[in-house]
């Protein structure tokens, strides 16, 4: 689920006439046999997204593993909008729901917006 789009971002920062179509990349990043990409379904007209999806990744090599999550703005006539990133390394992340800031292409972190994830480890 992600929150607080609307305090960060203008109204009409994505579309100039409707809420934003956010869809979610997720995945992880580390040695070749554990990269993927996953990506949630797009949910339109929403600054409140929950995606309420499931994924799972077996990890091989959990030294080195990082949660990538990527938010995007669909856009059907350009390229798609960039929304937030995070990385966060897997030995760090613990089972139960946790509230992940997300971060600008800089690197800046936003005041306000925030990802709900929830994590279960087999």
């Amino acid at each position: 689920m992600g929150e607080g789009w609307y305090f960060d971002f203008r109204h009409t920062h994505f579309d100039a006439y409707s809420p934003p179509d956010f869809y979610t990349r997720v995945g992880i990043a580390g040695v070749q046999a554990d990269i993927i990409m996953k990506k949630t379904k797009t949910l339109e007209d929403n600054w409140a997204p929950a995606w309420n999806e499931e994924f799972e990744f077996p990890i091989t090599v959990s030294e080195f593993a990082l949660l990538r999550n990527e938010v995007h703005e669909y856009d059907m006539s350009e390229k798609d909008d960039f929304g937030g990133q995070t990385c966060l390394p897997v030995l760090e992340l613990r089972s139960g729901i946790c509230v992940v800031p997300l971060h600008g292409r800089k690197g800046e972190k936003y005041k306000s917006i925030k990802l709900f994830m929830r994590f279960e480890f087999v």
